[in-house]
């Protein structure tokens, strides 16, 4: 309802004191959906909401042939643990789950298997970071030796021998590299 131009929010609590009454000073449209600043006349604090337009329900198969309910929150935590202490800006893991989420819905799909999902996050953190990749891959593709693991490492060094993505230290020196290069060539 709007009084004197100003639009007053009955469902919205505060966060501080939990008063129902608030009013917006300013909304913004932020990828799919609205940002909106408002003020609680209760308290008086400032604090922000987003609306998000909720698309229809979307279920995970699991390996086990489980369904269960798309949950964004378990997917931006499993990316948050793989990213965890990485040199990433700010926001960057919130933008890479909103686009992962985005893409899901974009297929059409009532069901997605948990693989697809998984090898979306892969492409992207191997784009974004090794180490999370590296992190994320291992919990993922469940690697049961160092072997493997390795094997994982060697497959990343040869497919991205140039330079890490920006922010992030090498996973190898340029020494090491050189190494690996020469033995990986006596090899063959």
């Amino acid at each position: 309802m709007y009084k004197d131009h100003i639009l007053w929010c009955a469902l919205m609590k505060c966060p501080y004191c939990g008063d129902a009454e608030s009013k917006v000073i300013d909304s913004r449209g932020v990828g799919d959906g609205i940002r909106r600043r408002r003020h609680c006349l209760g308290c008086g604090a400032r604090f922000t909401t987003y609306e998000r337009l909720q698309p229809r329900n979307l279920f995970v198969i699991k390996k086990d042939s489980r369904r269960e309910e798309f949950n964004r929150d378990k997917l931006l935590s499993g990316i948050r643990k793989a990213c965890e202490k990485r040199p990433l800006p700010t926001g960057t893991i919130d933008k890479l789950v909103d686009n992962i989420e985005t893409e899901l819905y974009r297929l059409g799909k009532a069901e997605i298997p948990s693989s697809v999902i998984g090898d979306m996050v892969m492409e992207r953190l191997e784009e974004l970071d090794h180490i999370a990749y590296i992190r994320f891959a291992s919990v993922y593709r469940e690697f049961t030796d160092i072997s493997a693991l390795k094997q994982a490492v060697d497959t990343l060094v040869d497919t991205k021998a140039e330079a890490p993505p920006a922010g992030q230290l090498p996973l190898l020196s340029q020494e090491e590299l050189t190494t690996l290069g020469q033995r990986r060539r006596r090899q063959k």
